[in-house]
């Protein structure tokens, strides 16, 4: 199966959201291969490093504003006296 096809599929699945196994036929890619594929390069350690090459390129043509940042958080309230 090839990468890029299969590349595809795993970032359509991540940013749109649906599940695995609502994955589009017309990307060509079996859910199982997709997600085979996904878990391998995650153990691989792919995402972060794509992110990384990303950030060099876009910083490399002076395409990102180090100057500002966003942080995505959650606050939990904890039960008193809890562990």
């Amino acid at each position: 199966m090839d990468d890029r096809a299969v590349f595809t599929a795993i970032v359509y699945v991540l940013t749109s959201g649906c599940a695995w196994r609502h994955l589009p036929g017309e990307f060509g890619v079996s859910v199982p291969t997709a997600h085979r594929r996904f878990t391998a390069w995650t153990k691989a350690g792919l995402w972060p490093r794509l992110h990384h090459a990303v950030l060099d390129q876009l910083g490399a043509r002076g395409q990102v504003d180090w100057a500002s940042a966003i942080v995505d958080a959650a606050a939990v309230r904890s039960k008193r006296g809890a562990r």
